[in-house]
């Protein structure tokens, strides 16, 4: 055999498969830190690409899982309001029986005013309740902007607050350097007019707001407001809100409900009005009006029942899809503790013994010294 010792080849290879084992035994260690079979591109490109999708997917359902629950939650607030209004209904129609009979002349007063407070009280739960800042009965839940912007109109483009079946008309004029900004409207059978001055043109891309509170309003405008700024604005009638269930941007992932579709749900919505029960002739006649308002809040009430149980189905897939999108992004992302440590185990192994035959391999020149004996 041939004794060397320019190049200690033996030494050289011992080297090489030592790093080999080195860097196998980092990566396992890695692995098993982190519980993560891939922790870099590196380690699988095409897995991680899948992988990241996955996790992108996930986190976007449960947001929509979080999605679906408030949107129950505010369905509910808003049928709780809705099943009080219905009570009173019931009261009001019981009164007007009783006002309709002969017997009951001599109490027409207090029943009339009774029947009156029921009216106020309907409105006030109408316009009072609300989920989150958002008014859900006033007729305003879901509603926007049919006919794109205003009539003839420079700068305002956005308006908020809008009541269904509602027509704003809107002019601006001088207020000095300034522009005083005029809405008005008619909402329940009376007309609302309301001027906000000194309103300010923003700059050039930017935006400026003014709010309306007689008529619930806001208008957001831009730099093009002017004194030429006139024209109308005209609620759409039976929009609906849409609550995302799901993790793509295509109508399948919505569920659409409306709370605003034609009319708000107070007196003036149920065609309902006061003094009906100061008389026998108008309580009789009120009876059947009563009947109407119940069978409009009942349709509403059903819209609303269904929409839950829509999105208590919604949960309960969302769930489900959670469930398997973490268990296919698992398998190919998480290690296999198990697998993982008997390949740390042997690489261990592969450690020591290429350490100790490096170490053979190192010293196995040092016997050409015996021939110069």
């Amino acid at each position: 055999m041939g004794l060397r010792i320019q190049n200690n080849i033996a030494a050289l290879n011992a080297h090489r498969n030592l790093t080999i084992s080195d860097s196998a035994m980092s990566k396992s260690l890695e692995r098993l830190s982190s519980g993560y079979r891939i922790n870099r591109a590196a380690d699988d490109a095409a897995g991680l690409a899948i992988s990241t999708q996955f996790r992108a997917d996930i986190a976007s359902y449960k947001a929509a899982s979080r999605n679906a629950s408030e949107a129950n939650s505010l369905l509910q607030t808003a049928e709780g309001a809705m099943d009080q209004i219905s009570n009173m209904l019931t009261r009001l129609k019981e009164l007007a029986t009783q006002a309709s009979s002969a017997n009951a002349s001599s109490n027409l007063a207090k029943i009339n005013q009774e029947g009156n407070a029921l009216l106020d009280e309907i409105d006030r739960i109408a316009s009072s309740t609300e989920y989150a800042g958002s008014k859900l009965l006033d007729g305003t839940f879901g509603i926007g902007i049919s006919s794109g912007t205003l009539t003839s109109a420079k700068g305002l483009y956005t308006a908020t607050g809008l009541k269904s079946a509602t027509t704003y008309t809107v002019s601006a004029v001088a207020d000095g350097s300034d522009l005083a900004l005029s809405v008005s409207a008619t909402i329940g059978g009376q007309s609302i007019e309301q001027t906000l001055y000194g309103i300010s043109v923003p700059s050039a891309g930017e935006t400026n707001s003014a709010r309306f509170d007689a008529l619930g309003l806001t208008l957001t405008f831009n730099s093009n407001l002017s004194t030429t700024s006139d024209g109308s604005i005209i609620a759409t009638n039976g929009s609906e809100s849409a609550f995302q269930v799901g993790a793509k941007n295509t109508n399948n992932d919505r569920i659409n409900v409306s709370l605003g579709s034609v009319k708000a749900i107070d007196a003036d919505g149920l065609d309902l009005s006061k003094d009906q029960l100061d008389s026998a002739t108008e309580a009789q006649t009120f009876l059947a009006t009563i009947d109407t308002a119940i069978a409009k809040l009942n349709t509403r009430r059903s819209s609303v029942g269904a929409a839950q149980n829509q999105l208590s189905y919604a949960s309960a897939i969302l769930a489900t899809t959670i469930e398997n999108a973490t268990a296919s992004e698992s398998i190919i992302r998480d290690v296999d503790m198990a697998s993982e440590m008997t390949t740390f185990t042997k690489n261990q192994i592969l450690m020591q013994a290429g350490t100790s035959m490096l170490a053979q391999a190192n010293m196995a020149p040092q016997q050409i010294l015996s021939l110069f004996g």
